[in-house]
């Protein structure tokens, strides 16, 4: 079966994903087998990993109930991701795949939160201010939100057997295609010692002019478990080209796209001029981390109500912490048109020179040390108490006597900070994570964050209800990038204010009901942004028109910005009919600078049927992404970020209902999909555009596949 599969779809790769396929399907079996035989050494060669008297491999008693269909993952697979601070594990559902499938490589979002530029892959920010992370010093790779790893994002696995997960996106022809590869490998040495690889490779041509994207991420982790002793390693590259077009050069190819034909003909996406070519943005990005701990405590014996075994069991008391994360970046941007540039862009400021960089690199330690949750009667929290530093150095061009040229000038940060954390994650009724930092040394001093989050669960109408709340209140430095910035076309240095952030969120759910209720609100001081200063200016050619050229610069906020968001989700079921529903409502007190589109909305509607005594179960429907109107973000292709739109030029967007029909299957351990991709386009509204000029991808046909291997 896998040999039919695989060879279908080989035919039907580019030859670089057929290379890059067939290369990773040689390693994961290699190292399959290499477990394979390891493990059976130990453990025997039974395929189901039990002995006679049902111990697994490792020597656990097998756990049934941990995997509810065992023909889909392994049985006892468990997986988690870790807290970048202290390592603490961060339990994550095993992903089977079942159901939305066909969402998993959405550039928009499994619920269509977020604008981006049409290819898959290409920079995106969320419509929805609440999912908005917090700029970083990796200024560069934010909007890569999609494909983007950092150590918090990879996920550990513990598996009872060898675990692979291949999976495999196309989208439209072989000409445009936009294609996603991704690969995951997981085995367990022992029950304490496991290790892994991702890998996750980009390659869109686009459906429009001079934007491919080409990406590739990769990441190697292991972990061990002990009872004293724990650890946590993961090493990850990710390297990002992409092709910067401008958008279109007018709407109206898409809008009324008879009326820039004359009306003889419609054009192709691909035939549509678009503002820039030989414009290209390059990120090479490297992160290391590592945390470790070593644990003091006692040996007591224990044993559960209905088994008699008495087990010896490692109770710890106080634990020592220390985690170190190493962070690098290089960005290079590319422009090889010098004509093109002084048309397009206001300042030039390297004159004929094609290429800017900027290099990052970040080394932060951290130590702490634990009172650990649960060791007697009387530890209801866990108490810890922690010191980091941080050492981050900047390269990028800088001016010789007064002129900006290509000498390269290194800006070095250091910031000491001190911080506390009190948390309760046992028990069954309350739990909560209380946090406070401040930073009393370097660049950051008076730098402070508290944080806390908590759940209350409680009984009602015969289910159980689920509360939770979050707060914090920040006082933040702008990201170095916000106060200093120097490249071809954009150069400023700031001197900004503490950013002040206070949140109040709250969430109800009540499973019963398939309910999920939110609401928060923000209240923003010294909000810092980027703003489009575009210069206008009339044409000599073309008398009475007023064009603009490109300029951005950094803008603070001396007054207050609230924020209020409500999110309702809500699925019904009737049968094998399903609708799935999210409403998103929000409001900005100043939408000139912090725009937002009131509604935000996601309905699903679809059949689920089990089939063949439930071996094959499928999923047919149609989804709606929506949102209201609103002065969308631009895009700054010279920096490769969003910023907002020209103040005399700017335009409402939004108001167009993206409509997604398809067909999922789940059959074992293999997920298929088929969708029709933007149904409406070409039915008479035509408006799809979501980031100006950047208009979504046509109509096209999609699919998916992916495969779960293990024994």
């Amino acid at each position: 079966m896998f040999s039919l599969c695989t060879s279908l779809v080989l035919h039907y790769l580019c030859p670089i994903m057929r290379k890059i396929l067939i290369i990773t399907i040689l390693i994961i079996t290699c190292v399959n087998s290499f477990a394979q035989t390891m493990m059976q050494s130990q453990y025997g060669t039974s395929a189901s990993g039990m002995s006679s008297d049902r111990f697994d491999r490792n020597g656990n008693p097998i756990d049934t109930t941990a995997v509810v269909d065992a023909s889909t993952v392994p049985v006892g697979l468990s997986s988690w991701t870790i807290d970048e601070r202290f390592g603490n594990r961060i339990q994550v559902p095993v992903d089977t795949l079942q159901f939305g499938f066909q969402n998993s490589n959405d550039n928009g979002g499994p619920t269509g939160h977020f604008t981006h530029l049409g290819n898959l892959g290409s920079p995106r920010i969320s419509h929805v201010f609440f999912e908005r992370k917090e700029t970083t010093q990796e200024f560069f790779t934010d909007p890569y939100s999609f494909s983007y790893d950092t150590p918090g994002t990879v996920k550990y696995t513990n598996t009872k057997s060898p675990f692979t997960n291949l999976t495999y996106y196309k989208l439209g022809s072989s000409r445009r295609a936009e294609e996603q590869f991704k690969a995951y490998f997981a085995v367990n040495v022992n029950k304490r010692l496991g290790f892994g690889f991702d890998i996750d490779y980009i390659y869109g041509r686009g459906q429009y002019l001079n934007q491919s994207t080409a990406q590739f991420n990769g990441n190697l982790f292991t972990y061990y478990h002990g009872d004293k002793y724990e650890m946590h390693f993961n090493f990850i590259n990710n390297n990002y080209k992409v092709t910067e077009n401008g958008g279109i050069a007018d709407d109206r190819y898409i809008t009324h796209p008879l009326e820039m034909a004359d009306g003889k003909r419609v054009y192709k996406s691909y035939e549509i001029q678009t503002n820039l070519q030989d414009i290209w943005n390059k990120n090479t990005g490297y992160h290391a981390f590592l945390s470790h701990r070593y644990n003091l405590g006692f040996y007591k014996d224990e044993s559960s109500e209905n088994d008699t075994i008495v087990k010896e069991v490692f109770v710890p008391v106080t634990s020592f912490i220390h985690t170190v994360k190493v962070d690098m970046n290089t960005r290079r941007y590319i422009s090889q048109n010098d004509k093109q540039n002084r048309e397009y862009f206001q300042n030039n400021y390297l004159g004929n020179d094609s290429t800017d960089m900027t290099k990052y690199m970040s080394v932060k330690n951290t130590v702490g040390i634990s009172l650990r949750e649960g060791f007697n009667k009387w530890a209801k929290a866990g108490l810890t108490a922690f010191v980091s530093f941080e050492h981050r150095r900047f390269s990028m061009t800088d001016s010789i006597n007064g002129t900006p040229g290509q000498f390269m000038r290194d800006y070095k940060e250091n910031t000491l900070s001190v911080g506390g954390q009190l948390i309760k994650s046992q028990g069954k009724t309350i739990h909560y994570d209380v946090l406070g930092e401040v930073a009393v040394l370097g660049e950051d001093i008076g730098q402070f964050n508290i944080e806390g989050k908590g759940d209350l669960n409680f009984r009602l109408f015969n289910d159980t209800v689920r509360l939770d709340a979050n707060a914090y209140i920040k006082n933040i430095k702008p990201t170095f990038y916000y106060r200093h910035f120097h490249s071809k076309h954009y150069w400023w240095d700031n001197d900004l204010s503490m950013i002040t952030r206070t949140k109040l969120e709250g969430k109800l759910s009540i499973d019963r009901w398939r309910t999920q209720l939110q609401a928060g609100v923000e209240n923003i001081t010294n909000y810092t942004y980027l703003d489009n200063t575009s210069v206008g200016y009339t044409s000599s050619n073309d008398a009475g028109t007023k064009t603009y050229k490109n300029d951005v610069a950094v803008r603070q906020n001396a007054g207050n910005i609230q924020v209020f968001s409500a999110k309702l989700r809500q699925d019904f079921k009737l049968g094998i009919l399903h609708l799935d529903n999210e409403v998103v409502y929000q409001k900005s007190s100043n939408s000139t600078i912090l725009p937002l589109p009131d509604l935000v909305l996601y309905h699903n509607l679809y059949i689920r049927a089990g089939l063949a005594k439930k071996v094959l179960t499928v999923e047919l429907g149609a989804d709606v992404r929506y949102f209201t109107q609103y002065y969308a973000p631009d895009y700054a292709p010279a920096i490769g970020q969003f910023y907002l739109q020209n103040p005399e030029t700017r335009y409402k967007l939004g108001g167009y209902p993206l409509v997604n029909g398809y067909l999922n299957i789940h059959l074992k351990r293999t997920r298929i999909f088929v969708m029709m991709y933007n149904l409406v386009q070409g039915t008479g509204e035509r408006s799809y555009i979501f980031a100006p000029h950047y208009p979504l991808n046509p109509r096209a046909f999609k699919f998916g596949i992916s495969w779960n291997f293990f024994d």
